[in-house]
């Protein structure tokens, strides 16, 4: 009885329930769900981000099932082609953006990487206090007085920097660089190379970060403007060049770099390699600005330096000197007057045609040399013993772009030096004797061509190349021993 009417409730209830359901129609049959859906299909009612996240979705569906048919016709056979989305389109644009993102990313984490490598530099007050514990903790040599240190006082040295500034310092008194330096009979090596050695290290990771930060787009090289950039944040820690005028400051930050560019980039591609930069000569010419005392620093020291403020300004006032008609560019005839009008005119000729980097829209005559191509030509004469200004003046000195020159080439270029010379009043000379002595300098490999490698490994290029461009330069060749003796007669008074 019992069992019965409990079957009789339960199929009550089971068939109300049933019936609840059938009065329920299905979501698909309902007009507001079928219009939503007809809504949402039609993407009418959507922003432009969910159009752009809609159809990067439609995009990248379209392309899994194209790659799954063709991996279903021709295998797993990799395909090697990719066509670009068209410019414009909503593909090429989050292309762009994914791009766009994923370098910023990278730029952000390079930045966080390079603030906790300068956080572990050492920095001035860290560099003063080891230089205090260098001196208070080594012994004095009696023969010569320079301090110096064993490596028992080199390692309590480290102890007391490591409490005093820090375990950044710890890298620099390592057994290895102890055994770098020279040491006297005792085993002992002087303090002040060790920190000059600390000084430059650190130096130069703190110049490798400043420059990887201005480095756009990450590639280790900089551009002729990023260059420009570091050495305008250098100015104001540069104390011979604190007190430069604002209005030349972009001026000189042009001419300073271009140095760079000259002995860093010899392709002329545009851009210079950053560890070629850090491990250059130029780099550690301009740091010797830090020198504080006008005292210190000679003015003949001052005009040597091309970072120099001195420098700077007289490679401008010589520009302007030369540009007659105040173009901006300078012609064939006002680089004649260069350097007191020395130079000979098919040397003057040979420096339009091989070095001129843009001329006025004309050929010929018509082309002119702008300040760039200025700053290459001084720096090429002022630097001919090294291999980049050699190589400039190589080019000029063969006539014919065979790579080498001949007994006729090195005639033809010294017809003009001799023509000067003897409107300058000096005594006659034979152009075959000098030809003779020039092959005697080189000594080529080659005993009838003589080429860039050649002047390069003679260590003579330098001069050769003056003797057959500058009347003055043959000269001071002509003259060397008495100018030699000149200079030893001051020294002996002293």
């Amino acid at each position: 009885m019992y069992s019965g009417g409990s079957s009789d409730g339960e199929s009550h209830e089971a068939s109300s329930t049933t019936t609840t359901l059938r009065k329920i129609p299905p979501p698909s049959s309902m007009l507001w769900v079928r219009n939503l859906r007809r809504f949402i299909g039609s993407a009418a009612g959507l922003g432009s981000e969910a159009l752009m996240e809609l159809e990067t979705k439609r995009i990248l569906l379209d392309i899994f099932k194209e790659k799954q048919s063709k991996n279903a016709e021709s295998g797993t056979l990799p395909s090697f082609y990719k066509k670009k989305p068209e410019e414009g389109s909503i593909s090429h644009r989050v292309q762009r953006l994914a791009k766009y993102r994923f370098l910023k990313l990278l730029m952000e984490l390079l930045v966080f990487l390079l603030q906790r490598q300068s956080d572990l530099l050492l920095n001035a007050d860290d560099l003063d206090a080891m230089w205090v514990c260098l001196r208070e903790n080594c012994v004095i040599d009696d023969a010569t007085g320079a301090e110096k240190m064993n490596y028992e006082d080199f390692c309590h040295i480290a102890s007391v920097c490591a409490e005093q500034i820090g375990p950044k310092c710890r890298k620099f008194f390592s057994p290895s660089n102890f055994m770098k330096f020279e040491k006297d009979e005792s085993g002992r090596i002087a303090i002040l190379p060790f920190y000059l050695y600390v000084m430059r290290t650190v130096s130069l990771t703190q110049a490798r970060i400043d420059m990887s930060e201005l480095d756009e787009d990450s590639d280790g090289f900089l551009q002729p403007h990023e260059m420009e950039a570091y050495i305008r944040g250098l100015i104001p820690n540069l104390a011979q060049l604190r007190d430069m005028p604002a209005a030349f400051m972009q001026m000189y930050c042009r001419i300073a770099a271009h140095k760079f560019f000259f002995f860093c980039d010899p392709h002329r591609r545009g851009k210079a390699c950053i560890k070629k930069i850090l491990l250059s000569n130029c780099l550690q010419e301009l740091m010797e600005l830090h020198q504080e005392s006008d005292e210190e620093v000679t003015d003949t020291e001052q005009a040597e330096n091309w970072f120099s403020l001195t420098s700077a300004q007289r490679i401008c006032d010589m520009f302007l000197a030369l540009d007659k008609d105040m173009n901006g560019t300078l012609s064939k005839q006002e680089l004649r007057e260069y350097a007191d009008g020395t130079l000979t005119d098919i040397f003057i000729e040979r420096v339009f045609d091989e070095h001129l980097r843009r001329g006025k829209g004309g050929g010929g005559n018509a082309r002119e040399m702008d300040f760039e191509s200025f700053l290459d030509f001084v720096l090429a004469l002022e630097n001919k013993d090294t291999p980049e200004g050699l190589t400039y003046l190589f080019r000029c000195l063969d006539l014919h772009g065979k790579g080498h020159l001949t007994t006729a080439d090195i005639h033809t270029l010294f017809r003009d030096v001799h023509q000067k010379w003897i409107e300058g009043g000096n005594y006659e000379l034979c152009i075959e004797d000098v030809r003779d002595e020039i092959w005697d300098m080189v000594k080529p490999v080659d005993s009838l061509k003589i080429s860039l490698a050649d002047l390069l490994g003679c260590k003579q290029g330098g001069t050769v190349a003056s003797m057959l461009i500058d009347v003055r330069g043959f000269w001071a060749h002509d003259n060397r021993e008495n100018l030699l003796q000149e200079e030893e007669e001051p020294e002996e008074e002293g």
